[in-house]
């Protein structure tokens, strides 16, 4: 399976002040998400890749990207037995099991497996 960057995000502290920056210099709009405080940016590009700014979801802000993957707990050991580490273990919203893993210098990524209602 080829593993695609499927999810882009910025987690902040402040994040309606992260959406009025973005907003203001590059005209974004925004649009709610399936957790409040959550939303997912209209960059205005049909089929742009889904970019979402949402609240802190662990210790500080953070930009990363997903990736897709098939099976979210093998691609985590799998990243583990390479040397890296779990940052935030798999969590489940509507549609989607996602994580962040970060390899062994450090660079944080998250994992994203669609999942069947």
């Amino acid at each position: 399976m080829p593993h695609p960057i499927v999810h882009a995000e910025i987690r902040s502290a402040d994040p309606d002040a992260t959406r009025a920056f973005f907003g203001q210099l590059f005209g974004w709009t925004y649009n709610d998400g399936a957790v409040p405080g959550y939303t997912f940016v209209d960059t205005g590009v049909p089929d742009a890749l889904y970019t979402a700014i949402s609240p802190l979801q662990g210790d500080g802000d953070l930009v990363t990207f997903f990736v897709g993957v098939e099976d979210i707990e093998a691609a985590i050991a799998k990243a583990t037995d390479l040397g890296g580490r779990v940052v935030q273990q798999p969590v489940s919203v509507p549609g989607v099991l996602f994580g962040l893993i970060a390899d062994p210098q450090g660079h944080i990524v998250g994992l994203a497996q669609q999942v069947q209602p």
